[in-house]
């Protein structure tokens, strides 16, 4: 039955790989088109941009959308009648059986199940001759805006069969125009006196070749210039450029930029006025403005701070020392398009209100009246959340969070919120839970003492955020009980940069259950077991099932570890011993960690929508450096204490960088690599919440979370991880039907230690750049649905080459036997 199945399915899906199977007879399918300018094939790939009718959309050189679509039938019946006079067998036998409301029902799920197949691909592109005749005037135009006004273009039909065709386009340029004489007429004193301050910046200069694009930018920059320089009523039709002369035999054009006064309407006639300066006479707030209060006179509540009017139809719920911040509208101001826009900016990221707006009306020809609307939010709001995931670690894992969050809580558009969490999982320890709770208060300025908040403009929207928080695990690790606290400073230093200073982010980690370490890391109890059998055959090692046994398991390991004719007659058993040993005591320990970091962030995406665009990251830490220094107790391992507690002493930097080119209108490829270093000092060890682990659905994704390394290390060890971590990938994204997307990825890297303790074996530790050769490399495909609001994404990974294989790495489970399944939510990164 399975195989029939399958058989059926193929013919089904090969019967649509037919690409001509919806082209009508006389009718050809777009292969492609082909462009040659001045005889070069493909000389200018931008003239593409310019062509109207374009071939399908192709995913790996194959138009998956056009097979979907002809999955379908265009021709098929829209009618429950009408399918039941074409399927009348069909019809009369489920009517005969059931009812004809049944039968009804069956017609409905066919026509539904065709339309989704046609809605969901794509048609096949017909060959239109209008359409080349467009594409023709098109490619003529874009070449003129270039300076070529001489230019010829010509097109051509070739049959690659009777209903499969190629368009090809013969650009000849000509010579361009270039820029000879520009003068200027500029008709009110003010724009003129104006545009005199800033003519270095001018796209239009003599010798340069004639671009569309330079004159259109000349006018954008004309406007901003005047409109950020109080000229509120400049439009960009009073800007013109003329004396063009596109059929010079010198190639050679003078231009004139003209620039007229000010049109005014009234009454019906229209006249003309020169443009002047315009300066701010008032500024008004209206902190809770609604539809419904648009037309009251009264209100209720109002008060001025340094010169600007904040009003509420109800009670003002909005300091306006701290409002103020966000306002960069002022009274005695000359207008400027750049405060506004900015006020817009800075009031909408408060996240306080629903909308902004912002109008002027104008008092006389000198000033203005800005008044801004801002309707708020509703002043509490709930959050609630649930996943349910799977790791090598948990079986079942189920989470929800609750969130209850306060907008306004001070009277200084702070937002307040307070979540809750929990998650249930199996593992294989049995089943656990996780619950937890944290608190933050976000401040939209600069809360420090000493007058820091003098060096960050508030222009950059300077925010603090305070935190704390606690979660409490059961049956997870050593069960431990995590507190942190902390104050994060954070600004945009331009529209692409941000900058994050993280003050006092401490984390307390504290284990309740380190007897259970041996249960938990059953690989280094068997390993223990092979060093006990070797260094006292008479001694059992108890099972690891009882706190009294595990503090026997300890005090045995340590035994092993003091006993020097054991290190000299067993070197290599005593080496994992102690290796075993300083595990147990990184895992097992307690640990204070304050952290000092800075975190600089590049991004260029403009806007969510904008598929080309570089991502840098760089954050460098310090841990317990200050409390480190004050601190004068140490533990018996010489680990500097504070309250008994070792602190984390180290230094952490991690670089990120990402890429991604938009290779089609429905492809994408995306560049990662990241780069991480953590360096203890002080006898300190690394906590193991800020070790690196490789592997999992945003990492290498073809080995599991914690699965891979360090180093050639083989695999086995329940948690894998290093001081030292690099990864790189590579993912082709596509679109295939719809909303169904989908991936092909090369993932490499990999963990290693770098540190020069003499617990750190040999296959593990980074050996310098010949340690490169030891990275892993996975590849395989993803499968992805677009909500719109999230994406949800299952990859599968397969192992390419694993490096401690001690043969040939290379392929040896390359299969999906031994695959990985990673489930998440959005792209890996």
């Amino acid at each position: 039955m399975k195989k029939l199945f399958f058989y059926l399915l193929f013919l089904i899906v090969l019967g649509s790989c037919n690409s001509i199977k919806r082209v009508a007879d006389g009718e050809q399918l777009l292969a492609k088109n082909i462009v040659y300018v001045d005889g070069k094939k493909d000389a200018d790939p931008s003239a593409y941009d310019y062509i109207i009718q374009r071939s399908n959309a192709k995913a790996l050189g194959v138009p998956l959308s056009l097979y979907f679509y002809n999955l379908g039938n265009p021709n098929s019946s829209k009618t429950p009648t009408e399918w039941g006079t074409r399927h009348k067998n069909t019809y009369n036998f489920f009517k005969s059986i059931f009812s004809e409301k049944q039968s009804i029902g069956v017609a409905r799920s066919f026509i539904n199940l065709n339309n989704w197949f046609l809605n969901s691909g794509e048609a096949p592109v017909i060959i239109d001759n209008k359409k080349i005749k467009r594409t023709v005037d098109n490619l003529k135009t874009y070449y003129q805006t270039q300076g070529y006004f001489k230019t010829k273009v010509t097109s051509k039909r070739d049959s690659i069969s009777a209903k499969k065709g190629i368009v090809s386009y013969y650009i000849t340029k000509g010579n361009p125009v270039f820029l000879d004489t520009i003068t200027k007429k500029i008709a009110s004193p003010i724009l003129d006196s104006i545009y005199n301050t800033s003519t270095e910046n001018t796209f239009l200069k003599s010798g340069d070749q004639y671009q569309d694009h330079n004159f259109e930018n000349e006018a954008d920059r004309l406007t901003k210039l005047f409109r950020n320089n109080g000229v509120y009523h400049f439009n960009l039709n009073s800007i013109g450029f003329y004396n063009i002369d596109t059929a010079n035999v010198n190639n050679k054009t003078n231009v004139s930029l003209e620039i007229s006064d000010r049109i005014v309407e009234k009454k019906g006639d229209y006249f003309t006025k020169p443009y002047k300066i315009q300066t701010i006479k008032k500024v008004n707030v209206f902190t809770d403005y609604s539809y419904s209060s648009r037309k009251e006179i009264t209100k209720r509540d109002s008060t001025t701070y340094q010169g600007v009017n904040y009003i509420a139809f109800d009670k003002l719920r909005y300091n306006p020392k701290y409002l103020s911040q966000s306002i960069f509208l002022q009274p005695n101001q000359v207008y400027s398009d750049s405060l506004r826009n900015l006020t817009r900016m800075h009031l909408r990221g408060l996240k306080n209100f629903k909308t902004t707006t912002i109008k002027f009306n104008e008092l006389n020809d000198n000033e203005l009246e800005t008044n801004i609307f801002l309707v708020p939010l509703e002043k509490h709001s709930l959050g609630f959340s649930s996943e349910l995931s799977r790791s090598n670690i948990r079986n079942f894992d189920i989470s929800t969070k609750f969130s209850i969050l306060n907008r306004n809580m001070f009277k200084g558009a702070e937002i307040f919120n307070i979540s809750f969490l929990g998650s249930y999982f199996n593992s294989n320890n049995g089943p656990g839970w996780e619950i937890g709770s944290d608190l933050s208060l976000e401040v939209p300025r600069f809360m420090a003492p000493f007058g820091i908040n003098k060096y960050v403009p508030k222009r950059m929207f300077p925010r603090t955020k305070f935190y704390t928080g606690i979660s409490i695990q059961k049956n997870i690790g050593l069960d431990k009980q995590n507190y942190n606290l902390g104050i994060d400073y954070k600004w945009q230093y331009n529209r692409h940069k941000t900058i994050q200073l993280e003050i006092l982010n401490t984390q307390y980690v504290r284990n309740l259950n380190v007897s259970n370490y041996f249960n938990v890391y059953a690989s280094e109890y068997t390993k223990l077991e092979k060093v006990v059998a070797a260094y006292d055959p008479s001694i059992t090692l108890p099972a690891p099932n009882s706190p009294e046994n595990a503090s026997e398991i300890v005090k045995t390991m340590q035994e092993i570890s003091s006993s020097s004719s054991f290190a000299a007659s067993n070197p290599v058993e005593y080496q994992n011993n102690l290796n075993i040993n300083n595990r147990y005591n990184i895992i097992s320990s307690d640990f204070l960690i304050p952290v000092i970091a800075y975190t600089f962030t590049y991004n260029n995406q403009n806007n969510f929508n904008n598929q080309n665009f570089s991502y840098f990251r760089i954050r460098i830490s310090n841990s317990g450096n200050i409390i480190g220094a004050l601190s004068k107790r140490t533990n018996s391992r010489g680990q500097k204490t504070a309250f008994k507690i070792p602190i984390a002493q180290y230094f952490k930097t991690d670089i990120e960088y990402k890429k991604f080119w938009e290779t089609s209108k429905i492809s994408v490829l995306g560049f990662r690599t990241f780069l991480g270093t953590i360096f203890p000092y002080n006898n300190s060890d690394i906590p193991f919440s800020k070790s690196y682990f490789a592997g999992g659905s945003n990492d290498i994704r073809a080995w599991r979370t914690y699965d891979l390394g360090p180093g050639t290390q083989s695999p086995g060890l329940e948690y894998n991880i290093g001081n030292l971590k690099f990864l790189t990938s590579l993912e082709y994204r596509f679109d295939l039907i719809g909303s169904f997307k989908s991936a092909l990825f090369v993932d490499a890297g990999n963990i290693w230690n770098m540190t020069k303790s003499s617990y750190v074996d040999s296959p593990s530790k980074f050996k310098g750049l010949s340690s490169l050769k030891d990275m892993a490399i996975g590849s395989g495909f993803g499968l992805r649905y677009d909500f719109k609001l999230l994406v949800a994404r299952l990859d599968i990974g397969f192992k390419v080459y694993e490096p401690y294989l001690k043969d040939d790495g290379w392929l040896k489970d390359f299969n999906f036997g031994n695959a990985v399944y990673n489930i998440g939510i959005n792209y890996p990164f």
